[in-house]
């Protein structure tokens, strides 16, 4: 299979195999007005499979989101069929709005303005808790 090569735009590469999907809801990639390609179970000499995503335009990507989602990710900015930039990702130290607190009774059950905020308190093992009420992140 062919994907042609982008001019311009992003590539994001080294995505855990069948997350491509998840990425590209969590950063609204299906309302952009360019070309949007997701490679699913790619071979991989690194990881086996894997899962790429190039976005034929130039965005800013919250880079909290992809990390969170899969911290492996790489990210390569593309300008005139060159790479000129490549980035990876890490497990955010916080997250804002991207999961909720599951615990009825934390203050952002209450009050609904109020931003759900996870903290990173094991980062070996991925887990988050809610900055309010420590409730561990269910997955």
């Amino acid at each position: 299979m062919n994907i042609d090569s982008i001019s311009n735009g992003i590539v994001i590469d080294h995505i855990q195999a069948k997350k491509g999907l998840e990425i590209y809801s969590a950063l609204n990639l299906g309302e952009l007005d360019c070309s949007v390609a997701i490679i699913t179970n790619a071979r991989s000499k690194k990881m086996g499979r894997k899962d790429i995503i190039k976005i034929d335009k130039s965005i800013d990507l919250d880079l909290n989101i992809l990390g969170y989602i899969d911290p492996n990710i790489t990210i390569n900015i593309i300008k005139n069929d060159v790479r000129v930039n490549k980035y990876h990702v890490e497990l955010p130290k916080e997250v804002v709005n991207i999961v909720k607190c599951k615990n009825p009774r934390c203050i952002t059950s209450i009050e609904q303005e109020l931003n759900h905020v996870f903290v990173l308190t094991d980062k070996e093992n991925k887990i988050y808790r809610c900055k309010y009420c420590e409730t561990l992140k269910e997955d």
